[in-house]
């Protein structure tokens, strides 16, 4: 894709902890899209040599691929703050978020972004539970878990959101502008149901896309039962004692 309109690039955010088996091939599916797309890659110091074939890459997309590296592993979250932040500062206008694995469908970036783009939703979903949607590959045991973890966020947030807990999500600027990023508590699972909570509680409006999220092929989950925990106690934490003014800057 040719470099458009400053105002209209899309940078995709990829935090990356040992994904040496999947970050060369999403990269690449990513700038085959025919949307004006850069990639920043936040790798929390992974072992395995993710950075280097990251650098690699910048070569073949000067300008188009970029690296944060962090010195430790410290959670999903703050690796996403760190990647916002850097977003903000040079002016994107709309910004993604996105894992490595091919379990967020490359493709449905040009949806997600062109919701936002079009004014159709400050910040677009890609969702697993609206009609067309759905995973692949999953136990049934994982399934049930990941759909009662979601209705029980719509019950105590009053969020009109299906899928809170999905990690495939494209910010309008505006947004992640007006959200006191620092404020964001949790670093896990959790993250992501309190960004669109923050977004929720400031009235920006979501739109969730469907997509099939298939299990990984490569690589290991990051999922643990401490990550759902965190999720389960932020949730009570975010209605009770949160208000929209501790997430307005």
């Amino acid at each position: 894709m040719q470099e458009a309109n400053e105002i209209e690039r899309l940078l995709v955010i990829i935090p990356t902890y040992n994904e040496i088996e999947n970050i060369e091939s999403i990269v690449q599916t990513i700038m085959r899209l025919n949307i004006p797309v850069h990639v920043l890659v936040v790798d929390d110091g992974s072992p395995d040599g993710t950075a280097a074939v990251v650098k690699n890459m910048q070569v073949q997309f000067p300008n188009r691929i970029f690296i944060l590296e962090r010195s430790t592993k410290s959670g999903l979250g703050r690796a996403y703050i760190a990647g916002f932040k850097w977003a903000l500062e040079r002016n994107y206008e709309y910004i993604a978020e996105m894992d490595a694995d091919f379990s967020h469908p490359p493709e449905k970036l040009v949806e997600l972004y062109e919701t936002c783009k079009n004014k159709l939703a400050d910040l677009s979903i890609g969702s697993r539970y609206i009609k067309g949607g759905g995973v692949i590959n999953w136990p049934k045991s994982r399934l049930y878990l990941s759909k009662g973890a979601s209705i029980y966020v719509q019950l105590f947030t009053g969020m009109n959101v299906k899928d809170p807990t999905a990690g495939y999500v494209c910010y309008s600027r505006n947004v992640l502008n007006s959200i006191k990023l620092d404020n964001i508590r949790f670093i896990g699972y959790a993250f992501q149901i309190e960004m669109k909570y923050a977004a929720h509680r400031l009235g920006f409006k979501m739109k969730e896309i469907p997509i099939l999220f298939p299990d990984r092929i490569r690589g290991k989950s990051k999922m643990n039962i401490f990550i759902i925990k965190e999720a389960l106690s932020g949730v009570l934490t975010m209605r009770f004692l949160r208000s929209a003014d501790d997430y307005k800057k």
